[in-house]
C-alpha cells in the first residue's frame, strides 16, 4: 500500500513540474500576470510542498485535486486565448489536442491508482463533471469555429465529424456522473420543479437511455431547493444539453457519414453507472431526443429562468425534416 501511496505521489509530482514550467511559458509569452495562471501556480506549490513530505503518508485524493485544480485554470487561460482568436487555422489543431491532453491527465491518474478502482472514489464527481464539460465544451467552441470554413468543411467534414462525436462524448459522460434523486421520505423539498429535475432522470436518461436508474447512489438524504440546485444540478447541465443537440445539429449538416465503426459514443461515462458501452453515434436519434429534454425542462421547471429554447425547436424542426 505505502509503495503504490509513493509511486501515485511521485507521478503526480512529475506532472506537476511539468505543468508548472509550462506556467512559466505562457506567463512569459503573455507578458503580464494572469489570475488563472497566478492560482494554477498556487496550487502547483502547495503541490510540490505536499509531495516533499513523507510520500507514504500522502493522501492521493488532495494531490490529485489540488494538480486538477492547476490544469483547470492554465488551461482556461488557453482556451480563452485561442477562442479570442478564433481558433487559427495553423495552430489550433494540436494546441486543442494538448488542452483534451492536460484536461485528461487526472483521469489516467486516478484509474492508475488501484487502491480507488472507481474514479469518483479520488477524484469527486464535481471534479469529474468539470474535467468531462471542460473537454466537450472546448471541442464546441472549436468545432463552432469550424463549421464557419467552407474550404475546411469541404476539405475535412471527416475530422469536423470526429472532433463532434469526441465533445458529444464528453458532454453526455459529464451528464451521467450524479444519479437523480429518488423522491420518498428520505428526501426533502422545497420547490416541487426543481425536485423533479433531480428526480426524474433526466441526466442518466440522456447519458445512458436504457438506463432506469443509476446504480450505487447509497442512501444519501437531498435538500433540494431551488437555490441550491438551480436546472437540474447546474445551469451548466441545461446549456451541456444544448451544446450536444447544437452538435448533433453540425454532424448531420455537415457530415456526410454520418455512422462508423470509428465513430462510436460512449452512453456511460465513469459515473453513477460504471458499466460502460459503447455503440454508433446517430446525430439526429441523439440530438432530438437531447433538445426535447432540454425544451421541456426550459419551459416547464425553469419557465421562470427565461431559457432561450427558440434555437433549440428550429434544429429539431431541422432533424424532423431529415427525419421525413
Amino acid at each position: 500500500m505505502a509503495a503504490a501511496v509513493s509511486g501515485v505521489v511521485r507521478r503526480v509530482e512529475e506532472l506537476g513540474d511539468l505543468a508548472q514550467a509550462h506556467i512559466q511559458h505562457l506567463s512569459e509569452a503573455a507578458g503580464e500576470d494572469d489570475h488563472f495562471l497566478i492560482r494554477a501556480s498556487a496550487a502547483l506549490e502547495k503541490l510540490k510542498l505536499l509531495c516533499g513530505e513523507e510520500k507514504e503518508c500522502a493522501n492521493p485524493s488532495n494531490l490529485l485535486e489540488l494538480y486538477t485544480q492547476a490544469i483547470l485554470d492554465m488551461t482556461y487561460f488557453e482556451e480563452n486565448k485561442l477562442v479570442d482568436e478564433d481558433f487559427p487555422e495553423d495552430c489550433s489543431p494540436q494546441k486543442v489536442k494538448e488542452l483534451l491532453a492536460f484536461l485528461t491527465e487526472p483521469e489516467i491518474l486516478a484509474k492508475e491508482n488501484n487502491m480507488h478502482p472507481k474514479l469518483c472514489d479520488l477524484l469527486g464527481d464535481e471534479l469529474l463533471e468539470c474535467l468531462s464539460w471542460r473537454r466537450g465544451a472546448l471541442l464546441y467552441m472549436y468545432c463552432h469555429s469550424l463549421t464557419k470554413r467552407r474550404e475546411w468543411l469541404l476539405r475535412k467534414s471527416n475530422l469536423l465529424q470526429k472532433y463532434l462525436v469526441d465533445g458529444i462524448n464528453y458532454l453526455l459522460q459529464m451528464l451521467n456522473y450524479r444519479c437523480p434523486v429518488q423522491l420518498n421520505e428520505g428526501v426533502s423539498f422545497q420547490d416541487l420543479d426543481t425536485a423533479k429535475l433531480l428526480s426524474t432522470g433526466v441526466l442518466a436518461q440522456l447519458a445512458n437511455p436504457g438506463t432506469q436508474e443509476a446504480e450505487g447512489c447509497g442512501s444519501v438524504i437531498y435538500i433540494v431547493n431551488s437555490r441550491t440546485a438551480r436546472g437540474i444540478f447546474s445551469d451548466i447541465h441545461v446549456l451541456a444539453m444544448m451544446y450536444s443537440g447544437e452538435m448533433c445539429y453540425w454532424g448531420l449538416k455537415h457530415c456526410t457519414a454520418q455512422q462508423s465503426e470509428n465513430h462510436e459514443v460512449g452512453t456511460a461515462g465513469f459515473g453513477a453507472s460504471c458499466t460502460a458501452h459503447k455503440e454508433p453515434l446517430d446525430f439526429r436519434e441523439v440530438g432530438e431526443k437531447i433538445l426535447k429534454k432540454y425544451v421541456s425542462v426550459c419551459e416547464g421547471p425553469l419557465k421562470e429562468q427565461e431559457w432561450n429554447t427558440a434555437n433549440a425547436k428550429q434544429i429539431l424542426s431541422f432533424f424532423q425534416q431529415r427525419c421525413s
